[in-house]
């Protein structure tokens, strides 16, 4: 392959900056740029060492003095000769220096691809490769732990299993088949169920994961919801830590919603703070409040704001039912608890007569202002979204498209079961065995179709 090159610390000025370069023949190329202090040609450092010298651009002239190393392949990150250049991290200069490599013969990397060659050179799998993007889009700690875990090839060791329990039945049918003359046992047709049980087993468990996953990745997509002063705006400052809503006394105050995520309870909640939801004849409040009913549609988990330091009203009680009526799970809060003295009972926030409404997961007391209460919303969400065993880190799936090829995987290997307690030829068996087997190599990329491969590396960053 061509030599590529790219920088892979970002744009930002930053104390260190890092260009990579990768491809068959990048040492020879990488000496043009790098002058070592000791004298010594780049191509005949040592391996893995770092190596001080002077940065060179297109023109020979120096334009810093850093670090170089050189990863010969197929023992590196790539599977190709690769090597890094760390020097200053000046925006100018790093634009230099990778000049200077484009003048020598590389060519800037497209987004992804050194990761993408890995995976084409197999240094891993589809499933480690999305584990880099998840490793460097994490924003939690536990979100990070199951990246790095997956990268090592947590869900990969899940998946061989499955793989060879299909391998098994479709090679032993093929064997018997194409071999006739050979003294080849026929596979029995109560081994062939037991290992189908078995790996429809294994996709069910790995499937119940799903939903931990994707909060893990991607976080819980939450709407802060109640009547106008409500403290809707108070309660998203005071877990977002800093003032990002415009916090008053007069009504509607908020017109759009404000989006901010934070950690709560360690789980991850893109919070959506919505206008206060009323009648009203203001035509630019009435888009808010239908921007709020919009944001309650779409939402994973519902913060049903309530002011305790007023008394009910009908407005509340309706807003509550339409709530209670959404189909996701939803808390009730209490607000100003500073002002009210206590928690406000929850008995009666429905109206009469509008029958039977899903009850809040959680009735919490809290008070943005002194931060009283906080800590039991956060236990209310927790609950909600357990973090999970933390064995289970590296074996999660976290991405829309490993759960669909998990699923077609199940799917099939439970067509194929049916297919055999109902007396079917072992072709019918076969065909579906062989479907969950391309369903399966698709999550990993053992038989993934280059769109799927092109798709799967576009998300990431330049240097990557």
């Amino acid at each position: 392959m061509d030599v590529i090159a790219a920088i892979a610390t970002g744009s930002a000025a930053t104390a260190i900056g890092i260009v990579r370069v990768s491809g068959d023949g990048c040492f020879a190329l990488c000496g043009r740029v790098f002058r070592a202090a000791g004298g010594r040609p780049f191509a005949a450092q040592e391996p893995r060492k770092m190596v001080f010298g002077e940065m060179l651009d297109r023109a020979g002239r120096v334009i810093d003095r850093g670090l170089a190393v050189r990863f010969p392949g197929p023992g590196s990150y790539t599977g190709e000769d690769c090597a890094e250049f760390h020097c200053h991290g000046s925006p100018v200069v790093l634009r230099e220096l990778l000049s200077a490599l484009f003048a020598a013969g590389a060519r800037q990397a497209q987004a992804g691809e050194f990761t993408k060659r890995a995976f084409l050179n197999g240094r891993m799998d589809l499933t480690q490769a999305e584990a880099v993007v998840d490793l460097i889009d994490a924003e939690t700690a536990a979100a990070a732990r199951n990246a790095a875990a997956q990268l090592d090839g947590g869900l990969r060791r899940v998946l061989e299993p499955v793989q060879e329990e299909l391998l098994e039945v479709t090679s032993r049918f093929y064997a018997v088949v194409d071999y006739p003359d050979e003294d080849i046992q026929d596979v029995r047709p109560e081994e062939i169920a037991a290992a189908l049980r078995s790996a429809a087993g294994r996709l069910e468990r790995l499937l119940d994961t799903c939903r931990r996953g994707q909060v893990l990745k991607s976080g819980v997509r939450t709407a802060i919801v109640g009547r106008p002063n409500a403290g809707k705006s108070s309660l998203l400052n005071a877990l977002a830590g800093y003032e990002r809503a415009i916090v008053t006394d007069i009504p509607g105050t908020t017109r759009d919603t404000v989006e901010e995520s934070v950690l709560c309870g360690g789980v991850l909640l893109r919070l959506i703070d919505t206008a206060g939801i009323r009648a009203t004849e203001d035509p630019v409040e009435q888009l808010g409040v239908e921007r709020s009913r919009r944001a309650i549609a779409s939402a994973e988990l519902v913060l049903a704001v309530v002011d305790g330091a007023v008394p009910e009203d009908p407005e509340e009680g309706s807003l509550l039912a339409d709530v209670a009526r959404c189909g996701v799970p939803w808390l009730l809060v209490f607000t100003k608890r500073d002002m009210a003295g206590g928690l406000r009972t929850a008995g009666a926030v429905f109206p009469a007569g509008e029958g039977p409404l899903a009850p809040p997961a959680a009735v919490v007391s809290l008070s943005s202002v002194t931060g009283e209460g906080l800590e039991d919303l956060g236990n209310a969400v927790a609950a909600l979204f357990p973090a999970g065993d933390p064995g289970e880190a590296g074996s999660l799936l976290t991405d829309r498209r490993q759960e669909d090829a998990a699923r077609r995987a199940l799917d099939a290997v439970r067509r194929a079961l049916e297919a055999l307690e109902t007396g079917m030829t072992p072709d019918a068996v076969l065909t579906d065995a062989e479907e969950a087997l391309d369903a399966l190599g698709e999550l990993t990329g053992r038989t993934a179709k280059e769109e799927i491969v092109s798709h799967i590396f576009s998300r990431f960053c330049v240097g990557k």
